[in-house]
């Protein structure tokens, strides 16, 4: 079984608000309301494209309940921890056309209260894995938890031979690399961050990925935006996919798309370079569109690269 880990999912309110001003009642024209969480995107993206899985994460009150059904209502398994005290985030995205420029707000919830015997449960979720399993930890984690639960996490996933990826924030990254994740996925912003180090060039690209590989990471893929992607595999091979042509309209989620349309490509043939090619048609088949990817889109795309 393929896993996704969101340690702090969300319910997405999405709106566009005509001429949206602060101190006023504003009125909605559109209202949208999708889970939310970098695990969830991935998850969603996997089962469009036939694989199945199940997100695990942590859920409260009556939002958290919605999640769960719009999640399972599109195919995907859940299994959540349950938190008592408060309530799964809500996030407000408001877009709005003013003065010939299109400007988003964001307003982000807090999220519930995760407890020690939380991750404790969740812990024990992952305890019962075998080496059959796939784990894909995604994003960012909410203040209330520890910062060293990503390495708690991959290190008991190195330790009972787990396949894992991680596709998370500069410290997160980097603090378990030791643990030789099958996939990282940094961008080329990220990989100046991470490495302190100006890239101009496809050399540099490989030779930054080459100092990650050093660090523990098995594959690097680089995400490069409207240039597509690179990879270097553990074999020290380098493939390079440019990016589909198209209109993007919003790249929430291409990230997550790319991860799962690698794993999709790889899982459904083991061939990299295959595998890179999918990624990069399910990246950008979700910023083509308002929806994340689906298996349509992502075949239509294909056939261009």
């Amino acid at each position: 079984m393929i896993y996704t880990i969101t340690f702090n999912p969300a319910l997405d309110y999405i709106t566009q608000v005509k001429n949206f001003k602060i101190g006023e009642i504003n009125r909605t024209k559109t209202e949208t309301i999708l889970p939310g969480g970098k695990g969830l995107n991935v998850s969603i993206v996997l089962k469009n494209l036939g694989i199945e899985n199940t997100a695990l994460g942590f859920v409260a009150g009556f939002t958290g309940e919605e999640l769960i059904r719009k999640i399972e209502s599109q195919g995907v398994k859940t299994d959540f921890v349950k938190v008592e005290k408060g309530i799964t985030r809500i996030n407000i995205k408001i877009s709005s056309m003013n003065e010939n420029m299109i400007e988003e707000t964001a307003l982000n919830g807090m999220g519930p209260q995760i407890t020690n015997d939380d991750t404790k449960t969740l812990m024990e979720k992952i305890q019962n894995m075998t080496a059959e399993d796939i784990v894909i930890l995604s994003g960012s984690i909410p203040q209330n938890i520890s910062t060293d639960i990503y390495d708690k996490i991959c290190k008991s996933l190195s330790e009972k031979e787990i396949t894992f990826i991680v596709d998370s924030t500069q410290e997160l990254l980097m603090s378990v690399l030791k643990y030789n994740p099958f996939l990282i996925k940094p961008n080329k912003e990220e990989l100046e961050e991470t490495l302190n180090c100006k890239i101009s060039t496809k050399e540099d690209i490989v030779n930054a990925a080459k100092e990650l590989k050093k660090m523990g990471a098995q594959n690097v893929l680089v995400s490069l935006g409207n240039d597509g992607a690179l990879l270097l595999t553990e074999e020290n091979e380098t493939y390079y996919s440019k990016a589909p042509k198209g209109e993007v309209v919003n790249t929430v989620g291409s990230g997550d798309s790319m991860v799962a349309g690698f794993i999709a490509g790889y899982y459904q043939t083991q061939d990299y370079e295959y595998a890179l090619k999918t990624g990069v048609a399910a990246g950008s088949a979700s910023a083509f569109s308002i929806r994340l990817a689906t298996k349509e889109d992502v075949n239509i795309l294909l056939k261009q690269l």
